[in-house]
Formats: structure tokens, C-alpha cells, sequence
């Protein structure tokens, strides 16, 4: 997601086509079309083919101008059209509502209007068409190739691993446009966001610390010439002095990791690393501040922010980025046992500050704690962690945005200026000495886990906690838990996991 924009697989597939979801065995290929439309502002109820579309028309002599005059209503944005047997390469011709061509970046709603809409529009279509189990869509660029990529590749993506009855395998290619590099770059970044998907989506289970851990090397085993990845057990966290990521371990059977990932994009050795940072808890019931019953299931994408960080270095090292990149991932499960941390036990974190953990529910602050305090021995030139941290995100911007809470006013304007391409919009939150005030006054130790005002701005709290492991000059803390989901807000993200 944004400069962290979250790849199941990255090599392109011959033609720019591209496999989604597993399906049963097709002996023939059925094809199908995207192609869109755009309203006319100038008439009510008037349409606007695109230059793809208008290829398509023209070469059917207008019947398609026809059949969609005769199919009223005026097709709007996000709707669909469903045409069969008007031309014998396509049996079935999805045409999707773009919306109005002269939209464009909105200050209002902090994204590029048209993007979300040409996303949003493809997805539909092509998801309609894998509904009528077509295998193979060729998709219209609808002038930016790049977000077209990205509505069909995210569109189709669903998490069906472990049903017996599967969604159709769809691949998809560019239709009728010569923009192939913006094409192949989408289907590259939507790949990406699709792998953090996966990930999140995942039974518990299945994605250990471990389990996670080996995917992501099976996944950058590819790109081995630029990137290093280092698995490191429990033992080097020992070594390492770090006594609150370890304090969040002692619950569970499951060993921890802290996985590290080396993306060498520029020779230049003076170039500075950028330093991303997620919280990896693969399972989070709470430990003894233990959760609700309710949507605990849900805690399995708990380590959302590691699977953010290490999609984004697989979606690098396939775009061959030009710069360094280390991303570090404390991962363990957050359990309850005879061995578990109870409220009110002191910890030391690497840099030797001791912290009450007055609630153990409080987690992902400790093991983000002593990653950031490790990654500023790299010198980085910016330091980014990303983690869907707290429940008072959520309450506070809903699923809106991306809470941003950072000491650096350039790092803001680069994270801001990404999620306006994106769509994946952030907002600036406070880090005043209000905040840091209520974490460090504390009765038995340097920090408390949590404010002593409970849950009253509780994100702002809790990004006051991890300044106090900070010492970069840019340096910047992302909480998505409020996004780390979708109902249907997002409309070209099916139900589930989004980041």
C-alpha cells in the first residue's frame, strides 16, 4: 500500500496474461471482454466510447452503440452490460460505466477520481465475467492501462485455497492498447497487494511464524541476485536483548521469527536504505488481557503490516526498483498460557527503557518496539512501520484512511502524494507530548504499555509509545487497522482482507 503498495507471483506470464484464482480444468478456452464507457457531460443519458470500445463498434459496423441504446437505462459508474454473440472472438462482451472522462484528482476526497473509477469498473466486469465462467478476459485500458491492471488483477482475487468448489481461473491481457509497460506495471503492483492479501487471509494455522517466514523466501527465491532474505530464530532475539518482543512470545508453542529482508536496487553503496518495518503477529487472542470471543478469527491478519512490508520488497525487486530497501518482521502468535506475560510484569526493550505491560492485549507496540530500535543500527535514511495496531483507528477514521503519525513533514508529503495514485488514502494524525505525557508517566518502570487515560486516544497513545524507540529525523508510524478490511467500501476488493 502506498510507497509500500502491497505479489503472489511477479514473473509475467507470456501475452501479459495472468492466472487469479484456482478453478477446475477447462478443455476449451472461453473468452471474454471488458470494454467502457464514459458519460457525456454535455448530454443527460448520453454515452462516450473509449478508443478501444470504439474500435470494437466500429468494426460491428455500430451494433454495440445500438444494443447499449436499446439497453436503458444510461449506463452509470461501476454498472454493467452484458452482451452475448455480437462478435466471434468474444461469446460474451462485458461493457462497464467509467464515469465521467474529465474527472481527475480530487482534493476533497484525497485520491485521482478517475483512477478509482476506471478500477472499479474493470473489476466489475471481469468479475461478472468469471461469474459466467469465462477463462480468459482481455481488458480495455480505458485510458490508464496501469489502473485497469490493477481493478481486473484485484478484482478477481479471492481466497478459495481450501474450498472444494473454486472460483473460474481467469487470466487476463490488454486489449486493443499499446500502453503494455503501464499494463504489466499494474498487474505487478496489485500482485503484490494481492500477496499481502493472502497472507492475511489465511488461517492461523496455516501461516505461522514459520510458515509465513518460508513463504516469503519461496516468494523472493526469484529475484535471490538483489534480494537476501535472513530467517532468524529465537536464540539471535535472545542475543539481541529483545526482552519485549520476547515478553509477547512466551504464550505460545509456536517459535518466533524475526524475519529480515535485503533489497539491494542500487550499487551505489552511499545510497541510504529505506527502512520498512511490520508488525508480525500471526495469531492475536490477547494473551491473558484476553479478546472477545466475537471476530477473534479475525486476529489471524494480525500481521498485516509484516505481510504489507514483505509484498512490497517481492513487488521492488519485480520492478526492479533502483533503490535499497530492508524490511524487518517480528513475527510470533500473542497467546495465553501458565508461561504468558500478565498485566503488570516489567520488560527491558533493546534500548534498555523498561516497560510495564499493563495490558498484554497491547502487543504489536512491543515487538514494533525493538524492530525499530534494531533497524536504526542500519542507519536508514527514513525509517516507515506499518501495523494494524490499534482498535481506536478504526474508531477514528473508520475505513477510510491510514492513520500516518510521524516526526518528518517531507516523509508525509511522499506517503501523501503515493496514496492520491493509489487510491490507498492516508491522514495525518498528532504527536503531541500530550500523548508521549500519559505513556511515560508510569508507576513501575520507564513506559506503560498502554495511557493511563485507557482508551481515550488510544492510536495517538500508541504512537507516542513507539517514538520513545525513535530517533530518526524521518520516521513514520502507519496504522491500518481500520483498513485492514473490506465489506464493501472498497468497491473493487472483494469481501475480506484488502491490504
Amino acid at each position: 500500500m502506498l510507497v509500500v503498495r502491497k505479489t503472489v507471483q511477479m514473473a509475467v506470464r507470456k501475452h501479459l496474461s495472468r492466472s487469479f484464482s484456482a478453478s477446475r480444468t477447462h478443455l476449451q478456452e472461453r473468452k471474454g471482454l471488458v470494454l467502457g464507457v464514459f458519460e457525456k457531460e454535455a448530454e443527460e443519458g448520453g454515452l462516450h466510447l473509449t478508443e478501444a470500445a470504439a474500435r470494437f463498434d466500429q468494426s460491428l459496423s455500430g451494433k454495440l452503440s445500438d444494443l447499449l441504446k436499446i439497453a436503458a437505462p444510461v449506463l452509470k459508474k461501476g454498472k454493467s452490460r452484458i452482451f452475448y454473440g455480437i462478435h466471434q472472438d468474444f461469446p460474451c462482451v462485458a461493457v462497464v460505466g467509467l464515469g465521467k472522462d474529465n474527472e481527475g484528482v480530487c482534493g476533497a476526497e484525497n485520491w485521482d477520481t478517475k483512477k478509482e473509477n476506471i478500477r472499479h469498473a474493470v473489476s466489475v466486469g471481469c468479475k461478472i465475467l468469471q461469474e459466467l465462467e469465462v477463462n480468459h478476459v482481455e481488458v480495455d485500458d480505458c485510458g490508464d492501462a496501469k489502473s485497469a491492471a490493477e481493478g481486473a488483477v484485484l478484482g478477481l482475487f479471492c481466497y478459495d485455497q481450501l474450498k472444494s468448489k473454486k472460483k473460474t481461473r481467469v487470466t487476463t491481457q490488454l486489449h486493443g492498447s499499446a500502453d503494455v509497460d503501464d499494463w504489466k506495471k499494474g498487474v505487478v503492483y496489485a500482485e503484490g497487494q494481492n500477496l499481502a492479501r493472502f497472507l492475511m487471509e489465511a488461517p492461523a494455522n496455516h501461516i505461522t511464524p514459520t510458515a509465513f517466514a518460508n513463504t516469503i523466501e519461496e516468494k523472493v527465491a526469484p529475484y535471490a541476485d538483489r534480494v537476501t532474505v535472513n530467517k532468524r530464530p529465537k536464540a539471535w532475539i535472545e542475543e539481541q536483548q529483545m526482552g519485549a518482543f520476547l515478553s509477547v512470545t512466551r504464550g505460545s508453542e509456536e517459535p518466533p521469527v524475526f524475519l529480515e529482508l535485503y533489497y539491494n536496487g542500487c550499487p551505489d553503496k552511499k545510497q541510504l536504505p529505506l527502512m520498512l518495518v511490520g508488525k508480525g503477529i500471526t495469531f492475536d487472542s490477547g494473551g491473558i488481557s484476553l479478546k472477545p470471543s466475537q471476530s477473534m478469527d479475525a486476529m489471524r491478519a494480525d500481521m498485516g503490516g509484516a505481510a504489507t512490508v514483505c509484498a512490497s520488497i517481492v513487488t521492488a525487486a519485480a520492478l526492479k526498483l533502483p533503490v535499497n530497501i530492508i524490511g524487518l518482521a517480528p513475527l510470533c502468535e500473542n497467546m495465553p498460557s501458565g508461561k504468558a506475560t500478565k498485566p503488570g510484569d516489567v520488560v527491558t526493550a533493546k534500548n534498555g527503557k523498561t516497560v510495564q505491560v499493563d495490558n498484554t492485549d497491547a502487543e504489536g507496540r512491543l515487538v514494533l518496539a525493538d524492530a525499530l530500535c534494531y533497524g536504526h543500527t542500519f542507519n536508514p535514511r527514513a525509517i516507515v512501520n506499518v501495523a494494524t495496531l490499534t482498535g481506536a483507528m478504526d474508531v477514528a477514521l473508520g475505513s477510510a484512511a491510514t492513520g500516518v503519525f510521524t516526526n518528518s513533514d517531507w516523509l508525509w508529503e511522499q506517503l501523501h502524494k503515493a496514496s492520491v495514485v493509489t487510491g490507498d488514502r492516508v491522514w495525518r494524525m498528532p504527536l503531541f507530548q500530550h500523548y508521549s505525557k500519559q505513556v511515560t508517566d508510569c508507576q513501575l518502570a520507564d513506559l506503560n504499555n498502554v495511557g493511563k487515560y485507557s482508551r481515550s486516544g488510544g492510536a495517538c497513545t500508541a504512537a507516542a509509545f513507539l517514538k520513545e524507540f525513535v530517533t530518526a529525523p524521518h520516521w513514520a508510524h502507519l496504522d491500518i487497522a481500520g483498513v485492514m478490511s473490506n465489506k464493501d467500501e472498497v468497491p473493487y476488493l472483494r469481501k475480506g482482507q484488502t491490504i
